[in-house]
């Protein structure tokens, strides 16, 4: 019993291949271009939360934001020193409605990953350590959501719920779980055998520690790199939902901004198009970059652990 317990608390403490915090920062410090992925998504990060409060203090204070100061007198002013990427058809500046959109990109993306995880993390893991009856209907419910087209289910919640950052987030959320269902399913099949849970089993621990404390961990760097990758998928479902018009619409949004400036390209307005696409682009470029930096440091099988 001594040595199963040993062996219990060394293997569910630090899970062979598993990557403190210290050694994870060690490791994206040698990788440049992860670096720099970060720092960008920290910026963006940093502004989401600054126009956020700001937004807040215009609601309190009863005043109107820059993003929708609007001056029928400066509508489609070029690029300018004045309008670094000039204004839009109701003189609006661009530039600040491209910061002022990244909020809403971090709110779906934050949310909708959060939505995603909670579903795809607490299915599979129920189905994959109890098998059987349990794993059967587990098996059954993302096998129907895997079947339904995950645009027609979002725009579905957004003409029952509104259109709102609300809908969005809920629809991609509960859309986008099943991959990593299907994942953490396989890993805790794989792992419910394992000598430190048959030693934790033994000990009478019970069910739900055993997942938490003992399988969970082990599974942990499969959450992480997921919720990199949805994170940016959510971004760009959001963008496309509000470009067709039932997403966000009383908020800054780079879909409504894409939308809005498809229609003037032929008057050669091209710096609203431009100012919303490469605000994207920049980000999910890096949250890219850095999942992909994430996968390699943290998945044990490649990184020969």
């Amino acid at each position: 019993m001594d040595e199963a317990g040993t062996q219990r608390i060394n293997v569910s403490g630090t899970p062979a291949g598993a990557v403190g915090l210290r050694d994870l920062a060690a490791r994206l410090r040698r990788r440049p271009t992860a670096m720099a992925a970060l720092c960008v998504i920290l910026l963006y990060g940093a502004a989401a939360f600054g126009t956020w409060g700001y937004t807040l203090l215009c609601r309190w204070t009863d005043r109107e934001s820059i993003a929708e100061r609007a001056r029928m007198e400066d509508r489609y002013l070029p690029p300018s020193t004045r309008h670094w990427l000039g204004t839009d058809y109701r003189g609006r500046d661009v530039l600040w409605r491209s910061i002022f959109a990244t909020r809403t990109a971090f709110q779906v993306g934050i949310l909708a990953g959060a939505v995603s995880i909670a579903v795809g993390v607490s299915l599979g893991a129920l189905g994959g350590y109890f098998g059987g009856a349990v794993d059967a209907a587990v098996v059954w419910v993302y096998s129907t959501f895997a079947a339904m087209p995950s645009l027609l289910f979002i725009l579905s919640f957004s003409l029952v719920l509104g259109r709102g950052t609300t809908a969005v987030y809920l629809g991609i959320g509960l859309t986008s779980w099943v991959g990593l269902c299907r994942v953490i399913r396989a890993e805790f099949i794989r792992l419910r055998s394992a000598p430190y849970v048959e030693a934790a089993r033994a000990q009478g621990i019970g069910h739900g520690r055993i997942i938490l404390r003992h399988i969970l961990p082990n599974a942990l760097h499969l959450v992480i790199v997921f919720f990199t990758i949805r994170f940016a998928a959510a971004i760009m479902t959001e963008v496309i939902v509000s470009f067709l018009g039932l997403g966000v619409q009383l908020e800054p949004s780079w879909g409504v901004m894409i939308a809005e400036a498809k229609e003037r390209l032929w008057q050669g307005v091209w710096w609203e198009l431009a100012g919303a696409t490469t605000a994207m682009f920049g980000l999910v470029l890096a949250v890219n970059i850095l999942g992909d930096a994430l996968r390699d440091v943290l998945d044990p099988r490649l990184r020969g652990v």
